[in-house]
């Protein structure tokens, strides 16, 4: 790794020396008064700066480390751009943007604030453990006819009722948004084509994306409308998490990291070249001085600004330990309670050390951050590597140490063999709130596509037992619980395992299907309302699973013991007890039969109230059972409780 080191070492001798930390400035500045706009720019100390306005062009002057221009008279609302050494761009940390984001724009933001906005609070949420979070992309949400939505495509969208009381009446109350800054990927130009992309493609950071806005020309109206989406969401009780992507961007040559400062953002493998753990062609230096200045100052301009309350970090594994915790810290002097979580991954081998990386399996040095569980996801549905192969959900054993993984969150439980869990020999959580549980996502098929490839034949009755199977195992772990936006009512994506840049013919939610399986919505809507009403599902602390969450022996199928060590494959059982958490009810259990076939199972003797049965939810009960077996219908969840 000398030869990295070594790399870093050049771009300072090229004459980057890490400016002071000053209040306010980020990399590239510009300050707009009545009276005059001053602009800052950090760049190589021996480049040939200057900044163009409009027509005007103004060179800048060197002042400790940083470009420095002041240009007289009331600029607002004009165009410009910064120019090193003939390379033009609007910097790396415009604020707003025109359209397509290749000029920057002088603005008052204070006049891109909606009514109102002085006043937005933040959703009290206490405990990540509390988040429900919903994962959505705005073009997918609402963009078909079957929305009624009239805004389609757009961060509008969010404001209207329709969209507000549908997420209120399923229970989320976090929104993780895909990528919603400004990226490079769909024409502002030409949004008549209807060119679709999940985002991940970044160009401006800091500024919102002008085709979900009702005007790509306007600078103000992208700014003014994510602040709408923003506000109305908070005033429906509902967090709102942004998807960020500084792992890589859209290109190099054009990116405004280069043509700002050559070489400065990017690692580069030992033979010279980009090094592509991002899987995108390039990777960010996050443990460079600037840029790992970059990612703080744009977290926290996107809570001070946009008021966010949560991020979500895209390929997290190619940023280093130390960046991601330098954030956390950053972030808690602002609000504790802002959740962050990523992917705890890279898309190929990385130019830094492996362990010095954000990967999963280094969440223990990760303070209050979160990752994504693939051990839970792919014991429900299957392996990554293969759209057809299933797991607990097909009736295909061996993955029910995995899933038990998944259902304590992710921490060590001396009821969960480590040696038989799929992804990690070790537990890699302090906390189950460093735990994402998740069945699926935008990546990969969705769940109904999955369990169709996998499960060949499947009837509609099965496909939504086995959907409703999936999510209470999720909602019942002791991770936080995420969903994709669709499944709850049965979407599909036509079978495309990635569809990124699929048309919205693959990518729509279909709203009709509300109708067409309006017992899909009802379930899913009850199974959120009970977690959230039964603290006992979301204890937050590993000493408070350990101490109240119990596996059941499930030894038995049929009603007939049987003469092994192993439990019964496809059958997945745990108490919570003694009033976990300060639950009213002293006893919980939770029983997951994937079978094709009802199962007997031992539970411990007494009489218990059922709330969760062959598909149906009703905290007020669906019945009582006395005794100390208990039937567990096929290919679904019993919920009992004393």
């Amino acid at each position: 790794m000398k030869k990295i080191a070594m790399l870093g070492i050049a771009a300072f001798l090229m004459g980057c020396n890490p400016p002071k930390q000053e209040e306010g400035f980020c990399f590239d500045e510009m300050k707009y008064s009545p009276s005059e706009t001053v602009f800052k720019l950090f760049a190589p100390t021996d480049a040939e700066c200057y900044v163009k306005v409009g027509s005007d062009s103004i060179a800048m002057t060197l002042e400790d480390s940083i470009w420095t221009a002041t240009m007289p008279g009331d600029l607002k609302g004009k165009e410009y751009v910064f120019v090193v050494n003939g390379q033009a761009s609007p910097g790396v940390f415009a604020k707003a943007v025109g359209v397509n984001g290749k000029c920057g724009v002088i603005l008052d933001l204070k006049e891109t604030n909606p009514e109102g906005w002085e006043k937005d609070q933040r959703p009290v949420v206490k405990s990540p453990a509390d988040l429900v979070i919903y994962e959505m992309h705005h073009r997918d949400f609402s963009i078909d006819a079957s929305s009624g939505l009239e805004n389609k495509g757009k961060f509008l969208a969010l404001t209207e009722p329709k969209a507000i009381n549908h997420l209120k009446e399923l229970g989320v109350n976090a929104i993780h948004i895909l990528p919603s800054y400004d990226f490079g990927s769909v024409d502002e130009t030409r949004l008549q084509d209807n060119k679709y992309n999940w985002g991940y493609d970044p160009v401006n950071y800091n500024v919102p994306e002008g085709s979900y806005s009702t005007d790509p020309y306007n600078p103000v109206s992208r700014i003014r409308e994510f602040k709408q989406m923003v506000l109305a969401l908070h005033k429906a009780g509902i967090r709102v998490i942004l998807d960020v992507v500084y792992n890589h961007t859209y290109d190099i040559d054009h990116s405004n990291f280069q043509k700002t400062f050559p070489d400065y953002y990017y690692r580069k493998a030992e033979d010279g070249t980009y090094s592509n753990g991002s899987g995108c062609g390039n990777e960010t230096a996050s443990e460079r001085p600037m840029m790992r200045r970059f990612m703080l100052e744009s977290v926290k301009y996107w809570i001070n600004e946009y008021h966010i309350d949560g991020f979500r970090f895209d390929l997290m594994g190619v940023h280093d330990i130390e960046t991601m915790n330098l954030i956390r810290d950053e972030v808690n002097k602002i609000d504790p309670t802002i959740f962050i979580y990523g992917e705890g991954w890279s898309a190929g081998q990385c130019a830094y050390p492996q362990e010095k990386l954000a990967m999963k399996a280094h969440v223990k040095q990760l303070h209050g951050i979160a990752a994504f569980s693939d051990e839970i996801r792919d014991a429900l549905r299957g392996p990554f590597s293969d759209d057809t192969k299933g797991a607990f959900l097909a009736g295909i054993p061996g993955e029910e140490e995995s899933l038990k993984f998944g259902i304590v969150g992710g921490i060590a439980h001396p009821q969960v063999d480590m040696s038989k869990v799929n992804y990690s020999k070790e537990p890699w959580a302090n906390e189950p709130t460093q735990m994402i549980s998740y069945v699926s996502c935008h990546d990969d098929m969705c769940l109904v596509d999955r369990l169709k490839t996998s499960i060949p034949g499947i009837q509609t009755d099965e496909l939504m037992a086995l959907d409703l199977l999936a999510q209470t195992a999720v909602f019942t772990s002791q991770g936080v619980p995420f969903m994709l936006s669709g499944e709850e009512m049965m979407r599909d994506k036509k079978g495309v395992h990635n569809s990124f840049e699929s048309p919205d013919s693959i990518n729509h939610l279909d709203w009709q299907n509300l109708q067409r399986y309006p017992k899909v919505f009802e379930y899913y809507k009850h199974l959120i309302a009970l977690r959230k009403n039964h603290p006992a599902f979301r204890l937050g602390k590993a000493e408070l699973v350990k101490k109240h969450l119990e596996f059941l022996d499930l030894r038995s199928s049929g009603g007939q013991k049987v003469e092994s060590s192993d439990n019964t494959p496809c059958l997945v059982g745990f108490i919570l007890k003694n009033h976990a958490g300060g639950d009213a009810w002293k006893d919980i259990i939770v029983i997951l039969n994937a079978n094709r076939e009802p199962q007997t199972v031992s539970i411990p003797d007494g009489k218990y109230t059922v709330v969760c049965c062959d598909g149906q939810i009703n905290e007020g009960g669906l019945g009582e059972i006395q005794g100390d077996k208990v039937v567990v219908d096929p290919q679904s969840a019993l919920i009992i409780h004393n």
